[in-house]
C-alpha cells in the first residue's frame, strides 16, 4: 500500500459498505488502485433514530460516533453525519429543488456516491427488497456513448436526495465527454 501526500490507498475488501473506494477496474486483468480522499457530508434529518434505521438497515451503511443529535455513518468510505434539526418537526421534510435532467426531476441539492457497477446492482436491488420509493428509477445514462452510467436517485425519510451512480471503468469513464 503506498500512501501518497493528501491521499489514501485503500486496499480491496470484500465488503462493499466497509471498503473505502479501492477502484478495482473490473474490465482489467491488473487490479489497479485510484487513490481518493474521503469526503465529509453533514445533512440535517427529522429523527436521529430513524436516519439510524434508513441509512444502516435500507442502504447498509456501518454506524461510526454518534451522540443524541447527531451521528456519522461509513457511507462506502465516507463520512456521512446526520445532524438532528427539531425545527424540522416529526414529519418535516428537508427543502428541495427540482432540475430537469434527462427528463427526470433531479433533485438538488443531493450527496451520493460513484460505485463499481456490480456494487452498484447489488445496491439497486437491496433498495428494491426494501420497497424505497425512488425518485428517478436505477437506468442508464449515455447508453453507448461516452460517460456511459448507471444512476439513481432516493430521498432518505427526511427528504435528504441521494444518488448512487456506477460506471463500467470508473477510471476512464468518470469524466468523460
Amino acid at each position: 500500500m503506498v500512501r501518497s501526500p493528501g491521499l489514501i490507498s485503500l486496499p480491496r475488501q470484500k465488503s462493499p459498505v466497509s471498503r473505502v473506494t479501492s477502484l478495482i477496474t473490473e474490465a482489467r486483468p491488473e487490479e489497479k488502485l485510484l487513490e481518493i480522499t474521503p469526503f465529509h457530508v453533514a445533512v440535517q434529518v427529522r429523527d436521529i433514530a430513524e436516519s439510524r434505521s434508513f441509512y444502516t438497515e435500507v442502504i447498509g451503511c456501518t454506524e461510526g460516533r454518534s451522540a443524541d443529535t447527531w451521528i456519522d455513518f461509513n457511507l462506502y468510505g465516507h463520512q456521512f453525519v446526520c445532524h438532528c434539526n427539531p425545527n424540522l418537526g416529526p414529519e418535516g421534510k428537508v427543502d428541495l429543488w427540482f432540475n430537469s435532467v434527462d427528463g427526470h426531476g433531479v433533485p438538488l441539492p443531493h450527496y451520493g456516491v460513484v460505485l463499481p457497477m456490480p456494487e452498484w446492482k447489488q445496491l439497486a436491488e437491496r433498495l428494491r427488497q426494501h420497497q424505497v420509493e425512488f425518485v428517478v428509477e436505477p437506468y442508464i445514462r449515455f447508453a453507448n456513448a461516452p460517460g456511459e452510467q448507471a444512476t439513481m436517485f432516493l430521498l432518505d425519510p427526511s427528504g435528504n436526495a441521494l444518488e448512487f451512480k456506477a460506471f463500467a471503468d470508473i477510471e476512464r469513464q468518470l469524466f468523460q465527454t
